[in-house]
């Protein structure tokens, strides 16, 4: 049998750094990757025969747990249909209704193949909505990949110690501001500056890319009171809150209605999928009824309007209260495990997904965040996985529970945490 170590190394010979995304590479916690063989409910099995309770769930989009009967019998019985039609289809309207329906803020939505994708065409709809340049953006928060949002990132820029990157012109980034999130103050000061010539102000209503990090009261209000008030649209990135932290997202969870909405993960339950979507004032401003033009071939695929739908469909029913109270215990028993091991740590959660800071201060932005003892971290990552617990590889990501995750699974986690030597 091919082992994860040794798949590794013939990875690294043909693939950059032998992974298709760096944090996966498990540089920052000293160890190598694991290589998946399959995926079933709250567990991963590796290529080296183990299981491992799953608490990456691929980063986010299964909320339902791997292979969920639903997600798979739309998807069997969409694979007999074609894979790809580079034209329009049925399911592309039913995953639309669904989206639009669900979210407050979204009247209409165009289907992209990643989140990168759809914060990337949020930007380009924006300053050609507003015929402004400027975009303000949060230190910490991810917005995928694209040059203009690669300013201060978190999550893997972050957790690879990159000062942003190579490969970015200055003069693409010179329109991108920056300000510490939950600082209102610093927003004001963007908008006395710059106001005339922001399109938009684009956040993670509540962070997870620098690990899961809340709004404080009045911030995501207060945003939404200054981009109206310069004519600047307020841009939700929910690629990870989407339809976790509330069948609404954060939009509904908390009262606060952006004027676009770019999603991810979730809405495609497990297929590569993006979407981006809002008033229907600004979103028929996009080719082919408007002048900003965005496409893409696999755009609206079937396999993943299938996917979505199924998951979305599901969700409906779901207790998500019962969820969120299950990762709370979970969350603060942990906390409390290693609280009594002399173990500074703080604890930051929302419904079903939560971050273990190893800092004695609160963590409430970026620079807090960076506090956290990555060295502590290491030690608990490495631990943790040793006794089948899988968790992301970066002190600066998520761990994600799952309605598929069980009692005994979670007392297993919890076990597995009072044996950690530190």
């Amino acid at each position: 049998m091919t082992n994860s170590k040794e798949l590794f190394a013939l990875a690294q010979e043909i693939i950059p750094g032998g992974v298709n995304s760096p944090v996966r590479a498990c540089k920052s916690v000293k160890t190598d990757p694991l290589f998946i063989a399959k995926a079933d409910g709250a567990y991963v099995y590796t290529e080296d025969g183990q299981k491992y309770i799953d608490y990456v769930m691929s980063w986010g989009p299964m909320l339902l747990g791997h292979n969920h009967p639903a997600v798979n019998k739309a998807l069997h019985e969409a694979v007999d249909k074609g894979t790809s039609y580079g034209a329009p289809c049925k399911a592309e309207i039913d995953l639309a209704r669904a989206i639009v329906d669900a979210l407050p803020g979204v009247e209409m939505v165009r289907m992209v193949n990643s989140g990168t994708e759809a914060t990337m065409s949020a930007l380009r709809l924006a300053r050609g909505y507003t015929g402004r340049n400027k975009v303000v953006k949060f230190h910490g928060c991810y917005h995928g990949h694209a040059d203009a949002f690669l300013a201060s990132a978190g999550s893997g820029v972050a957790t690879l110690s990159i000062p942003g990157t190579p490969g970015v012109p200055e003069e693409t980034v010179k329109h991108t501001l920056l300000a510490e999130y939950n600082n209102l103050d610093e927003v004001k000061e963007l908008f006395a500056r710059y106001g005339e010539d922001i399109a938009a102000v684009f956040v993670e209503p509540v962070a997870g890319n620098m690990g899961v990090v809340l709004p404080e009261e009045g911030f995501l209000q207060g945003l939404r009171q200054i981009t109206s008030e310069y004519g600047a649209l307020l841009v939700f990135d929910e690629v990870i809150t989407g339809f976790r932290v509330s069948f609404n997202g954060a939009q509904g969870l908390y009262g606060v209605i952006p004027d676009l909405t770019c999603l991810g993960k979730i809405i495609g339950g497990g297929l590569p999928v993006g979407a981006y979507g809002g008033k229907k004032e600004i979103m028929s401003r996009i080719a082919p009824c408007g002048d900003v033009y965005q496409a893409g071939t696999l755009s609206g695929n079937p396999l993943a309007m299938a996917a979505g739908l199924a998951t979305i469909n599901t969700l409906k029913s779901m207790d998500y209260e019962l969820l969120a109270q299950k990762t709370k215990e979970l969350a603060l028993g942990l906390k409390d495990i290693l609280s009594e091991k002399g173990v500074p740590v703080q604890v930051n959660l929302t419904a079903s997904m939560f971050t273990l800071f190893f800092t004695s201060e609160p963590v409430k932005d970026f620079t807090s965040a960076q506090k956290s003892d990555q060295e502590l971290f290491i030690k608990f990552y490495n631990q943790m996985r040793e006794q089948g617990i899988y968790l992301a590889p970066s002190g600066f990501e998520c761990a994600f529970n799952s309605f598929a995750h069980t009692e005994e699974d979670l007392e297993k986690t919890l076990d597995a945490a009072n044996r950690i030597k530190f």
